[in-house]
Order: C-alpha cells, then sequence, then structure tokens
C-alpha cells in the first residue's frame, strides 16, 4: 500500500469539502488580552482574539502570572515525575483543596487536561461498577463519549437535555444495576444549558449517579465561580463535578471533585491519572491563584463585566441582522451555514480586519451547522465590538448571506 498517497488523499478530500484546519500562528499579548500578535510567512500582524476560551483573561491576570513567577522561582520548571513517583509538589495537593472547596466536595483530583480527567474518570467508574449503564447525553464532549467507550459498559444516549427521553431509558433499565447519567451544564457550541435540577431528581428516582462536566462553566457561573450547579445551589447533588483549568480559569488542566471514597478509587484505578507525568508546579499554582481570586468579589466583578459584554455584542448583532443562536450562556455561536463561506468569513475576518475567529466546521458540528463561535470577554472594549459587527455586517452582504428576520 501506499501510505503517504493515503495520508494525503484523505487530506485533499477536507480541502474539498472546505473543512480542513488551519492553526492562526498566534503570539499573545502579555498583559493585553484580547490581543495577539499574528505570524505569517509575510510578516506579524495585529490581532484581535475573539473566539479565546480563556473566557475572562485570567492568563493574563497579574495574580495568575505572579504565582506561577513564584512558583518557578521556588520548585523550577517540571514536576519531576508522576504523582506517585516524586511528582505530587505541594502546589498539587493546594490546588486540589482549593477545587474541592469551591464545588462543596470532601476531595479533588487533578489531570494534565480536562480531556484526560473525564477519559479517565468515565472509563474507570464505569467501567469497574459491575454491570454499569451510562446514559450519556447526545451532544456530550468527545471526551466524554471516550471515555465511555473506553469503560465498554453498556451505553445508551438520551436525546439532548431531554429529561422524559431520559427517564424512559432508566425506567428500561432493571432496578438494581448500578447507573450512571453523564452530561455537561453549558453546551460549548450551542451555549444551551442543562436542566440540572431535573436530572438530579430522576437520577434520585432511579438510584442513579450524576456526572456533570462543567468546563465551560466554571469560573464563570454562581457567586464564587462553582458553575452552574453552584448558581443553581445543586453541587450536593450530584456524585462528580468534571472541570478544566484551561478556560476560565487561564491556566492547563483538568479535574474531578467527588467524595473522598470515589477520588481515591479513581486515584487508585485510573491508567490514565496513574502513569502520566503530574502539571508542572507553576501550572498548579497559577490555577489556584487564578481560582482563588474567582471566588473573590474581584471575581464577580470580572463576570459582571463579561456578561455585559456579551449582551453588547449581542444587541450590535440584532441592530445589523447577523443571525446568532439565542441561548442563556456566554457563548455567541453566529450561524453561516455553509462550510466554505464560514472558512472564507473567518479568513477575511483575519487577513483584512485583524479579527480572528476560528470557524466551527463538520464534525465538531453537524454539516449545514458551520458558524462562528464568538466569545466576549469582559476586556473587549465598545470599538472592538464596534469593529467586529461592522466587520460582520461587511462580510455578510458580500458572501449573500441571509439576515435575522426581527
Amino acid at each position: 500500500m501506499d501510505y503517504e498517497s493515503f495520508f494525503r488523499s484523505k487530506i485533499d478530500g477536507l480541502h474539498k469539502e472546505g473543512r480542513y484546519r488551519v492553526f492562526a500562528d498566534l503570539e499573545r499579548q502579555a498583559g493585553q488580552f484580547p490581543r495577539a500578535t499574528r505570524h505569517t510567512s509575510e510578516g506579524t500582524q495585529d490581532v484581535t482574539v475573539w473566539c479565546s476560551n480563556d473566557y475572562l483573561g485570567m492568563g493574563q491576570h497579574p495574580v495568575v502570572t505572579g504565582a506561577m513567577h513564584e512558583a518557578i522561582e521556588r520548585c523550577g520548571a517540571g514536576a519531576g515525575g508522576t504523582r506517585n513517583i516524586s511528582g505530587t509538589n505541594h502546589y498539587h495537593v493546594l490546588l486540589e483543596n482549593e477545587l474541592a472547596d469551591l464545588h462543596g466536595k470532601e476531595a479533588a483530583l487533578l489531570f494534565t487536561s480536562g480531556y484526560v480527567s473525564n477519559w479517565a474518570a468515565l472509563g474507570t467508574i464505569a467501567g469497574m461498577l459491575p454491570g454499569c449503564v451510562v446514559l450519556s447525553d447526545a451532544l456530550n464532549h468527545a471526551s466524554m463519549i471516550e471515555g465511555i467507550r473506553h469503560s465498554r459498559a453498556e451505553k445508551r444516549i438520551w436525546k439532548h437535555n431531554d429529561i422524559e427521553d431520559l427517564e424512559r431509558q432508566l425506567a428500561e433499565i432493571e432496578p438494581g444495576r448500578p447507573k450512571l447519567i453523564a452530561f455537561e451544564s453549558v453546551y460549548s457550541m450551542d451555549g444551551d444549558i442543562a436542566p440540572i435540577k431535573e436530572i438530579c431528581d430522576i437520577a434520585d428516582k432511579y438510584g442513579a449517579m450524576t456526572y456533570l462536566d462543567e468546563v465551560h462553566a466554571v469560573g464563570l457561573y454562581g457567586p464564587r465561580g462553582g458553575g452552574v450547579a453552584e448558581r443553581e445551589g445543586l453541587m450536593d447533588r450530584l456524585t462528580v463535578i468534571e472541570g478544566t483549568l484551561g478556560k476560565a480559569f487561564g491556566v492547563m488542566g483538568g479535574y474531578i471533585a467527588a467524595s473522598e471514597a470515589l477520588c481515591d478509587f479513581v486515584r487508585s484505578y485510573a491508567s490514565g491519572f496513574i502513569f502520566t507525568t503530574s502539571l508542572p508546579p507553576t501550572l498548579a499554582a497559577g490555577a489556584q491563584a487564578s481560582i482563588a481570586f474567582l471566588k473573590s468579589d474581584g471575581g464577580e466583578q470580572l463576570r459582571q463585566r463579561q456578561r455585559d459584554r456579551v449582551e453588547a455584542v449581542r444587541r450590535s448583532l440584532d441592530r445589523v441582522g447577523i443571525p446568532h443562536l439565542e441561548n442563556p450562556s456566554h457563548i455567541v455561536p453566529v450561524m453561516v451555514k455553509d462550510p466554505v463561506k464560514c472558512k472564507m468569513i473567518s479568513d477575511i475576518l483575519l487577513d483584512t480586519f485583524g479579527i480572528y475567529i476560528q470557524p466551527i466546521n463538520y464534525p465538531t458540528v453537524p454539516k449545514g451547522l458551520e458558524r462562528l463561535r464568538i466569545t466576549p470577554s469582559p476586556l473587549h472594549t465598545d470599538g472592538d465590538i464596534d469593529h467586529l459587527v461592522r466587520s460582520l455586517e461587511s462580510l455578510w452582504s458580500q458572501c449573500a448571506l441571509a439576515r435575522a428576520v426581527a
């Protein structure tokens, strides 16, 4: 077999479908979020980033960078090993305590990413509980899907946020079997939010555990940034809360928060935890500082400012008829519904207007629902918003795309 020809043919297919992914070569400007420098073969360009998951700009916050500078001076660069073999630094312990407190749980467990935390935790819990059935929301993230697949447990997919379908499927399972309901709070592409209370009610009725992915909510919702479950007073009703340190907390890593026994069980059996080098102490220190800050009044001020910016973007888009999905979250999906035009608009925004918004195409979203996923931050100015919307309005006419009806 001609292996190289096979690889090239698959890549050519992505180009023809208009969904080949190009990475923008960006250099973030310390202290200047959302500004960045774009590097190209023709030189550099100043750009404004409108699609970052560093939702609050904490990756640039002096509280975070200061803690990281201090940690690298005290501990050096890497962790030096796995958590079991010399890689548990005191910063890891402090961070896990901070996370447990954030979610009102007995314990927390760190992983190298949110993807790994879902893969390892779901794979271990569902895989080792005898006869476990996992009920997975139809729009769960790829990391959750992979974790469930890795567990080899029986899987049932319930219609997205459909409580009646979830209960129907639970009722079909023998009462004595272990059951785990896996879902997210904020779904990152459409920006909708799960009915957490109703899911917990059904879980209680049928004796099921609940596993809530809050990666797009931690730091952003609740009086201390504990997520949607904190905002709605439901953290105590969830078996496992999973989150990330790489989005609103601005650093890197993933975690679960749960009972001491459950965290110890995952710690002791999950290969994705046991056999990987632990996070550098600098990252743990930065994450702890970020979480502590976002628990404070300063964090609440950032969250309020972000909500203001989100509403300002939506009002401006409505004013010029740019279609976007209505939702109750911080995510603003501008709907293009064409993969080629979606990428073309993204390219022109970057090349001509200095605006970076990555196109979102299949398989991240279904074909025909391509979009530009905008994530306003507290640090985007009125001028930034005006420039974004004027640029989109110009391109919408250029591409002959339909306008939203007022």
